[in-house]
């Protein structure tokens, strides 16, 4: 049996690259992982799935040096080991790719890496190295490239080999794939399984399940910080490997075919948009159409005008000069120009949207929940009349997105920064949907939330869609625009490619086109 067939079979005569044993980490009196055992062999990739708040970061942190545990031990090769900061990780050969880059963007691949070294590696022989290691594991990279220069997916080539120059004997990724074409990720698991044939451990953390079943034979789950499974990834499912995490039956979600004679709702015509920066995108002659009760749904890699995007049809950026034209269709019959008209105005006349960012920008994290449901609820009626806020109205509206939409609350009217990510992104689309928008703009809706959430924010969006709301899906997430999708656009450097039907789409092409096929 070589080291990577160990997999799953736990050998005494090979000790666990990293072993835990009753690990416990408390935060006050809020416990965020209890009594946690589990171990990873050489050679072995090894899930950590759960839902957001399971107490996967909390874990991870602790094998990375972040955290210290307060109760129990971790285990480094059959060793006891105490570690006290990432530094000492990476020198005992613990490497971490995080979900979100830490990458200074004016310095090159090499200063970049150079800041994670510990100086075994001279200044004069990094850039061979670089050369060398990226084009040995697939993923090549010039050292003198600036991180400004790059795509998405080169950059976190940049954080992977960081740690591959740094020769890990325990490699943690989390969320790898959350920026990558499906051509790129493919690419990325190539890279895994070669770790992994060399004796390299990888806990991989992702939300993909179908990644899970593909790269790892063995999954642990996490569920309020307690570990409740452990299984092997062949003998399940994803829906019971979702179930496992949720600890309830998830049921498969997906959009209903589109009514043959429906009404148009919004269209774009040839709208184009300067770049705002020097690492922004411009925007060339945008132009589509969606219909009463359909979903749109728009792919593309992160970088490539998605926030210019947002930004236009929002409102919240307005063109200088007439470029393009955006024309709303309401269900009175009335057609409105809304090219110029920001947010509020747009809201008005039946517009809802929920942006990426949800903190400070689809919440306010320092108003209370009712505060931040009359953030969007200002131009009624109901809510505000002669300039005095009706308080009730706020409170009842609030109270009735939370009942609707599963918002779990540590307390009654909290602050939107008391939630977790998944419970404020929940409130922030349900503050959007209880307004019965006729035309919906969603970007990244169940961005770093868990598979409950997600559930729950495609069900609601699907429920809106059968309502006749018409629907633009921005989305990096795949599996979520093929399932809610009626017709499929792809973004790709700041041009929108026509809109298929998603029977007719493929991820491979898909995929091409978010590489810059025509």
């Amino acid at each position: 049996m070589t080291v990577a067939e160990v997999g799953t079979e736990y050998q005494t005569a090979v000790p666990p690259v990293l072993e835990a044993q009753n690990i416990v980490k408390r935060f006050g009196a809020f416990t965020a992982n209890d009594q946690i055992n589990l171990h990873i062999q050489p050679g072995e990739i090894l899930a950590l799935l759960g839902e957001n708040g399971a107490g996967k970061s909390t874990f991870v942190k602790m094998v990375y040096g972040l955290l210290s545990p307060d109760e129990g031990q971790l285990f480094w090769q059959g060793e006891p080991v105490t570690l006290t900061s990432p530094q000492q990780a990476r020198q005992m050969g613990i490497g971490m790719v995080f979900q979100h880059f830490s990458l200074f963007e004016m310095l090159t691949v090499a200063e970049n890496i150079e800041l994670a070294l510990s100086g075994s590696i001279t200044r004069e022989a990094l850039p061979d190295l670089i050369i060398e290691k990226s084009e040995a594991y697939g993923i090549p990279l010039h050292p003198d490239s600036l991180i400004a220069d790059l795509s998405v997916s080169q950059r976190q080539r940049v954080e992977i080999l960081r740690c591959l120059l740094q020769d890990p004997q325990l490699l943690i990724l989390d969320e790898p794939t959350s920026v990558l074409t499906p051509q790129e990720a493919q690419q990325l698991f190539e890279v895994i399984e070669r770790l992994a044939e060399q004796g390299c451990a990888v806990l991989f953390i992702s939300h993909k399940l179908d990644e899970v079943k593909h790269l790892a034979r063995r999954a642990v789950i996490l569920r309020g910080g307690n570990l409740v499974a452990d299984v092997q990834t062949d003998t399940q499912t994803t829906a019971q490997l979702a179930s496992l995490m949720v600890g309830k039956a998830v049921a498969e979600i997906s959009s209903q075919p589109l009514p043959d004679q429906t009404e148009k709702r919004f269209e774009i015509e040839g709208v184009s948009r300067p770049a705002g920066s020097a690492f922004a995108v411009a925007l060339e002659q945008i132009s589509l159409s969606v219909q009463a009760g359909e979903i749109l749904g728009i792919a593309g890699v992160a970088g490539n005008g998605q926030t210019e995007l947002m930004d236009v049809l929002t409102g919240e950026w307005l063109p200088q000069t007439a470029q393009g034209r955006m024309l709303l269709h309401r269900p009175d019959g009335a057609s409105v120009d809304v090219s110029v008209m920001g947010p509020s105005r747009r809201r008005q006349h039946g517009m809802g949207f929920v942006p990426e960012e949800r903190n400070g920008h689809g919440a306010v994290l320092e108003m209370s929940l009712s505060e931040n449901g009359f953030l969007t609820s200002h131009h009624l009626s109901e809510a505000c009349q002669y300039g005095q806020i009706n308080q009730q109205y706020c409170h009842d509206f609030a109270q009735n997105i939370t009942q609707k939409f599963d918002v779990r609350l540590p307390k009654q009217n909290p602050l939107a920064a008391q939630l977790s990510g998944g419970n404020l992104q929940k409130f922030v689309v349900g503050r959007e949907m209880l307004h019965n928008p006729s035309v919906l703009i969603v970007s990244q809706p169940t961005w770093g939330v868990d598979v409950g959430a997600a559930m729950i924010i495609r069900k609601a969006m699907l429920e809106c869609a059968e309502k006749g709301a018409a629907i633009i899906l921005i989305s990096q997430d795949l599996e979520e625009i093929f399932s809610l999708s009626h017709h499929i656009a792809v973004l790709h450097e700041g041009r929108l490619s026509a809109a298929y039907p998603t029977a007719e789409m493929s991820a491979e092409k898909v995929g091409l086109l978010m590489g810059g096929a025509s």
